[in-house]
């Protein structure tokens, strides 16, 4: 495998220096944070991820007060408690984009976070206790026990709400394969899932570096040359 040192000399060279590089990484995530987030706030932030799947991100963003007036805050309890007639009117409802199945979803992933608030004492301490080292576990809990949490929903998710999170993206991929690992061009499959995490956990061993900031220097490091500014506009969380 190529060594970490030069993916990130490269990924720098291109950004204008190691300086700008850094200043792209964002700031180092805190799972342990995670302990102290409201399930309210887990479930808009699934949401959000579920809504913004196949959609223009800024248009959510722009529509989101009146998603979270129109799901009540996204209040777990009170959304279970709602009758039938509720999510039926949602689906007429202009604060939102009205899409049945996705929300479908948020009513479902309101029975998912209580579920595991009530056996962790929130669904944040839930996901702090999760081991950092197995991102790709993570996921496919997430996907089995979720709605519409799976691949790429599910990653940003994590990455939305502050777990240490590594983004397969498309320059992602092709990164770890010019680096020397053995995965296909959109690696999906168990194998190529657990070898992407073996070599995650290896550089993140290596280098000291949260996850999310070694998946960045990665993506930055090899396809389209995109300026800073585009990038931190794409990345402004």
């Amino acid at each position: 495998m190529l060594p970490f040192q030069k993916i990130r000399a490269r990924a720098a060279s291109r950004k204008g220096g190691d300086a700008v590089l850094a200043s792209l990484l964002g700031p180092a995530p805190d799972n342990a944070a995670l302990a102290k987030v409201t399930d309210d706030r887990i479930l808009s932030t699934m949401a959000e991820r579920v809504f913004a799947a196949g959609f223009v991100w800024r248009v959510i963003e722009q529509k989101w007060p009146g998603f979270e007036e129109a799901f009540l805050e996204f209040e777990p309890k009170r959304l279970l408690f709602q009758p039938e007639d509720f999510w039926h009117e949602l689906a007429s409802d202009k604060r939102i984009v009205r899409n049945p199945q996705k929300i479908k979803s948020v009513r479902d992933n309101a029975a998912f976070v209580e579920h595991m608030s009530k056996e962790h004492g929130g669904f944040g301490k839930f996901l702090a206790q999760w081991p950092k080292d197995d991102q790709i576990g993570l996921m496919a809990f997430l996907a089995k026990h979720g709605n519409r949490l799976g691949g790429n929903t599910g990653q940003y998710f994590l990455r939305w709400v502050g777990w240490d999170t590594f983004i397969i993206s498309q320059d992602m991929a092709a990164a770890l394969r010019d680096a020397g690992l053995d995965i296909a061009e959109s690696p999906t499959s168990k194998r190529d899932l657990a070898r992407v995490q073996m070599q995650m956990n290896a550089w993140a061993r290596q280098s000291g570096l949260p996850y999310a900031h070694i998946s960045r220097i990665l993506a930055m490091s090899i396809g389209e040359n995109r300026s800073p500014e585009t990038i931190r506009e794409y990345t402004e969380e």
